[in-house]
């Protein structure tokens, strides 16, 4: 009775927010011509460019100003806060590391893992995972490279296959679109000896152009042997054929060292020391017409691991994504899609056997996956798509993805959105081989059902979204005593997904964002609560941020038992136009000086402080 009523009492009060949604679209005149972010353009969720209000799926962007917003070089500590339903975990200053005691694991709506297998990495819709252990390294993303991101709340696993399970975070990165130079420097110092480096060039001549950029991090850490550094560059180039023709292609290269404190507590040892490479390069040919448009996408992602206890690999995840869509009449979109992907290394021990060395594993996996999906616009009002996608693996063999959802525009101001979709990831090489051979796993998959309104208040000066949803999985791959790696985990989350954006002056604007998450079971780094809000204030010259987050009932503890958390986060940033090319900025973080714990033993740093300068060319 207790558990029928819980869901009772959630659905009738989604519904009564939802009517109010919808009541209020009479009761208020707009003027379409001073809107924001409703005609916002995404191509993530959907094979071609839209209007994101007519993706049925839930997307988040986090745009260029936002993330200019925030001090941090690594990106995914940008996406705390700002996208509702996603948590990432962080241990310090800067820097997540790999490896017992990292950090970087990234929850959406409960769906991750440790390690976070669970959601998918995209750069530039490339898949990015470490070939063996089936993970993103999240000190590879860097802010300076980044146009914009992407985030699908839900299964994407319809265009994206494996790993798309709990969500998609797609990285945009930068194109030089002005015709000539330009240039852009920063410096940063702070807290704890935390120094940070970074310049970007970029070129536009007619058809070709260019973005060039590098980064260097370093930090002593607020802890003793906590210290990290990395350094990266990225290089992008475009060129284009013709109106109907372009190509891309970027590499990328970081090195990084990070060193593990241990747990803070009595008598603990420091833990191991990292020394990591990682890479990715890819080259893509679009082609769009009136009546199709497409693209063929090559990829190969690489690193080098090296842990001072001995453990060594070599890993790699290369293929090949071609998707072309066909507009055959108004209104519809069908698209035809493959996909083919082949991953794994070396991994080994070469301090074991007495120095002898162990190889656990050197082999890789295949997948190959093809889809159709199909899109209907119907009397300028209603959305209507649904796909399907046949994947096939080398180990466990193939399996069907299902998706369908729906966009209604109730008026001109409001979008009822609803979506019904399977997510998966297949097992890692990890789970396979290291941890084995378990040849018998299958992939873990979840069923998702949601449904959210969209509306416009105000004269456009403000837009929300509120989404509500409900998933449920029961082959989760987990360790089962004296059995070994078996699917037999479950998960059963639900919960609401609120997002504000206002713009009530000019110089002023206002983010906030809300979610709530009601697990069966707790989930490892998934806040029961999140709330964030955002303001920024211009004044001439001057530029004034503050944000504001409360985090409820954190599961921050790894291993198999529940430790929960709860804190308060208060940053701020000052910046200032010096003259047209220099900007200086101070800001702090964690100001009210909070003791709290992401992952568990690993305390943060109190409030910390930094200054730096911009240039721009």
């Amino acid at each position: 009775m207790t558990i029928m009523k819980n869901y009772t009492e959630f659905f009738i009060a989604t519904a009564f927010c939802m009517l109010f949604f919808i009541s209020t679209n009479a009761q208020l005149k707009f003027d379409l011509s001073d809107t924001i972010q409703i005609k916002e353009v995404v191509i993530t969720g959907t094979p071609v460019k839209v209007n994101r209000d007519n993706v049925p799926m839930s997307v988040s962007v986090v745009n260029k100003s936002q993330i200019e917003e925030s001090d941090e070089s690594a990106l995914l500590p940008v996406l705390n806060g700002r996208v509702p339903g996603l948590f990432v975990t962080e241990r310090g200053v800067t820097g997540f590391g790999v490896a017992t005691g990292s950090a970087g694991q990234i929850s959406i709506r409960g769906i991750g893992g440790n390690p976070t297998t669970g959601v998918l990495m995209l750069i530039d819709g490339h898949p990015q995972f470490m070939g063996i252990m089936g993970h993103p390294l999240p000190d590879s993303y860097v802010a300076s490279d980044v146009e914009r991101v992407e985030v699908i709340r839900g299964p994407a696993s319809i265009l994206y296959g494996t790993n798309a399970m709990g969500g998609v975070i797609n990285i945009i990165t930068k194109t030089q679109n002005n015709e000539g130079v330009n240039a852009n420097a920063r410096i940063s110092y702070g807290s704890f000896n935390t120094q940070k480096y970074m310049g970007s060039v970029g070129f536009k001549k007619e058809k070709f152009s260019a973005f060039i950029s590098g980064n260097h991090d370093r930090t002593d850490g607020h802890r003793p042997n906590s210290d990290f550094k990395i350094t990266n560059g990225y290089i992008k180039l475009g060129y284009n054929f013709n109106e109907h023709f372009y190509a891309t292609a970027d590499f990328s290269l970081a090195a990084y060292e990070a060193a593990d404190p241990g747990p803070d507590t009595i008598n603990a040892k420091p833990g191991e020391r990292i020394d990591i490479t990682r890479g990715y390069g890819s080259f893509t040919l679009q082609n769009e017409y009136e009546k199709a448009s497409g693209a063929l996408k090559l990829f190969y992602n690489f690193g080098e691991h090296n842990i001072t206890d001995g453990f060594h690999s070599l890993d790699d995840n290369y293929g090949v994504n071609f998707y072309e869509s066909f507009h055959l009449f108004e209104g519809n979109t069908i698209t035809g899609g493959i996909d083919y992907m082949n991953y794994g290394g070396m991994a080994e021990n070469v301090k074991a056997m007495g120095g002898k060395g162990i190889v656990f594993a050197d082999t890789t996996v295949t997948e190959f996956g093809t889809y159709l999906f199909v899109q209907q616009t119907l009397a300028k009002k209603l959305t209507l798509n649904a796909g399907l996608r046949y994947q096939d693996h080398s180990v466990y063999g193939g399996q069907w993805i299902p998706s369908a959802g729906f966009a209604f525009k109730v008026g001109n101001l409001t979008t009822w959105k609803g979506n019904v979709s399977k997510g998966f990831r297949s097992p890692t090489m990890r789970e396979l081989f290291l941890f084995g051979p378990n040849p018998a796993l299958d992939p873990e998959t979840i069923i998702s059902y949601e449904t959210g309104i969209s509306k416009l208040f105000f004269d456009g000066k403000m837009n929300a979204e509120l989404t509500v949803y409900a998933l449920n999985g029961d082959n989760l791959i987990i360790m089962v005593p004296m059995k070994g790696l078996q699917n037999s985990g479950e998960v059963a989350n639900k919960g609401i997904e609120l997002a504000i954006n206002a713009e009530p002056a000019k110089n002023l604007t206002l983010n906030a964002t809300y979610s709530y998450i009601n697990m069966e079971n707790p989930v490892y780094a998934t806040p029961e609560h999140h709330l964030y809000f955002n303001a920024v204030y211009r004044i001439k010259k001057l530029q004034l941020s503050a944000n504001i987050q409360q985090i409820t009932n954190l599961d921050n503890d790894p291993s198999a038992k529940v430790n929960l958390e709860s804190y308060t986060l208060l940053n701020a940033k000052a910046m200032y136009n010096l003259t047209k090319n220099i900007k200086l900025y101070v800001s702090g973080e964690n100001l009210l000086s909070q003791t709290y714990q992401v992952n568990r033993y690993y305390t943060m740093p109190e409030a910390t402080a930094f200054a730096g300068i911009n240039l721009m060319f």
